[in-house]
């Protein structure tokens, strides 16, 4: 039986700005972590007015962990040369959660759908060799609500479990919150669920 992918690679931190050239034409690459689509907008607003006097801002972006949502931008280069090779290599490097920016200027000499396909696609592949890729678990929270008086028998199993307290409220009624990695999850739940004057609920 295969276990659910419980891991995804993503960037934690801006990468340093990539220069390509082709033919006169620069490209500058980007990557950014981002979470939401206001994230996306806000990274390509501060890039327009770094870059004022570019042509062009063209960028994709994956986001989630599980199921994915993901846009591919032209900004007025030719369709599918610009968003769709940045995104072939977001694909192709595995991440989510970012975001990957190719600022161009123009240099006075066109370079075709096949050049323009190329230098968006080798500024990505570029941009993203030079950025800090991580693996990181996807996790599950679970809150445990329980009385004051039971606090011994929840403590044995996190500490058994070496397991991770995000949050706890620890007063005559009790809470606490675990993070759990997904491929243990249910058992952790089973394991919880099982004793008798304690509550564990996903949060």
């Amino acid at each position: 039986m295969n276990s659910p992918k419980d891991t995804y690679r993503t960037i934690l931190k801006a990468s340093e700005e990539q220069l390509y050239k082709d033919r006169n034409s620069k490209f500058y690459g980007y990557a950014f972590p981002v979470l939401t689509e206001s994230d996306v907008k806000a990274h390509i607003e501060t890039l327009k007015k770094t870059h004022h006097a570019a042509r062009h801002w063209c960028y994709a972006y994956q986001l989630g962990t599980e199921r994915f949502s993901y846009r591919a931008n032209d900004d007025g280069e030719p369709n599918n040369s610009a968003g769709m090779p940045i995104y072939g290599q977001i694909q192709s490097f595995d991440v989510t959660n970012i975001l990957v920016v190719v600022v161009r200027y123009f240099g006075g000499v066109k370079l075709g759908v096949g050049g323009l396909i190329n230098a968006y696609k080798t500024t990505a592949q570029i941009t993203l060799e030079h950025s800090n890729i991580l693996e990181k678990t996807i996790n599950i929270n679970y809150l445990i609500s329980f009385d004051y008086k039971n606090m011994n028998k929840v403590m044995r199993i996190i500490k058994e479990k070496n397991l991770n307290i995000s949050n706890q409220i620890l007063e005559m009624d009790c809470k606490i919150t675990i993070s759990v990695r997904k491929k243990d999850a249910q058992s952790i739940f089973e394991t919880f669920n099982r004793l008798f004057e304690i509550s564990i609920k996903k949060n």
